[in-house]
């Protein structure tokens, strides 16, 4: 593991003493019906709950995923796009830690409980790195890697971080810097948001090394040159941005399925 900025000085998140910590897994799904039982699979019994954030799927996901695991919560998002959808599921998650990973296998569940060490160890935010000692991808192209390289060098400049991986979806937090985090964006930009917004609060970040695997089925849904620009104009707006107004600090809408069992049929009937 590594200490991102040591002279960063936290506001230390003591949400909970470390026998009463829960861990929530916040999960967005987007037709990922093949990919959720090696997912749900790898899940670690140190997770008290997992939340599933649907971006109105086509194919069976919410069935799958309330087959596999009848406790799981399922949250409609309220509009499109991987920032909603992590907004709505930050909202609904219950848990002291909340550990942010991906529906199609590329990121390991099994790696949760190396995100969790670092936090009960008085970090405020776990990192996901691929480019630490440990770390590594299978997936990423040398396109999205040379990109990546480039935006997380223009935010250590501009923020005074030491970022290895700026564009990577597994993280881990307190759910006590919500309000800091924020998240008002709607695409893949969103993890760009969270380091920058987590950097100017001076939080205390640790980097974990991250083996991200090849997507199992489907397609990604990232295009680099369009959400590279979304990135890039991210990091420039926040860091022109003097502080987070009021009326950003919102909580997104957002339909829960658990409960409601007219809902929950109206969702699954309307899958082919």
């Amino acid at each position: 593991m590594v200490v991102v900025d040591q002279t960063l000085v936290a506001p230390r998140s003591l949400g909970a003493e470390p026998q009463q910590v829960t861990i929530s897994a916040v999960i967005p799904t987007l037709n990922e019906a093949a990919n959720l039982p090696h997912v749900f699979a790898r899940i670690p019994d140190c997770v008290d709950e997992v939340v599933i954030v649907d971006g109105h799927s086509t194919d069976d996901t919410v069935a799958v995923a309330l087959a596999l695991r009848p406790t799981v919560r399922v949250v409609l998002q309220s509009g499109r796009g991987k920032g909603n959808a992590l907004a709505c599921g930050f909202a609904a998650a219950c848990g002291d830690i909340i550990v942010m990973l991906d529906a199609d296998g590329s990121t390991d569940p099994g790696e949760i409980p190396d995100y969790v060490a670092p936090l009960r160890r008085g970090a405020d935010f776990a990192k996901g790195s691929r480019f630490v000692e440990g770390g590594g991808s299978l997936d990423i192209t040398p396109l999205r890697a040379f990109g990546n390289r480039v935006l997380s060098g223009i935010v250590n400049v501009l923020y005074g971080t030491k970022y290895t991986d700026l564009c990577y979806g597994y993280n881990a937090f307190w759910k006590s810097v919500l309000p800091i985090i924020n998240v008002t964006c709607d695409g893949f930009e969103v993890e760009t948001l969270i380091n920058v917004r987590i950097a100017r609060a001076r939080l205390r970040v640790v980097e974990v090394p991250s083996f991200e695997a090849e997507r199992i089925h489907g397609e990604s849904k990232l295009s680099p040159f369009r959400d590279g620009c979304r990135v890039l104009r991210t990091i420039l707006r926040e860091r022109l941005r003097r502080r987070i107004s009021d009326h950003d600090r919102w909580h997104p809408e957002f339909r829960e399925l658990h409960g409601d069992s007219t809902l929950v049929s109206a969702v699954l009937g309307s899958n082919p």
